[in-house]
């Protein structure tokens, strides 16, 4: 994996969202990501909206869906939030 993977998530963010995203609004935003949110629907979707918003990408429902199901059956470790940012970003 990159050093730089941080920055290249965040460059092709910007890039693709035509909006400037702080990396202190990413390190907030993940900051209150806990384990639990993961594995909550509820959670999940707000997460899912809240990135959306930030990087002023619309994400229908039908993906929003698409992205708790394949979080989910991934069994992904919480903790690995590059993992997360990969699967949203090929979205």
């Amino acid at each position: 994996m990159s050093k730089n993977f941080p920055k290249d998530v965040l460059s092709a963010i910007n890039k693709k969202s035509g909006k400037q995203i702080s990396s202190g609004a990413v390190k907030k935003l993940a900051n209150t990501v806990k384990p639990s949110t993961l594995q909550n629907d509820a959670q999940l979707r707000q997460l899912i909206k809240q990135v959306s918003a930030m990087a002023n990408v619309p994400v229908s429902e039908e993906t929003v869906k698409e992205i708790i199901a394949a979080v989910k059956k991934s069994g992904m470790n919480p903790s690995n939030m590059e993992a997360l940012m990969k699967m949203m970003m090929n979205k």
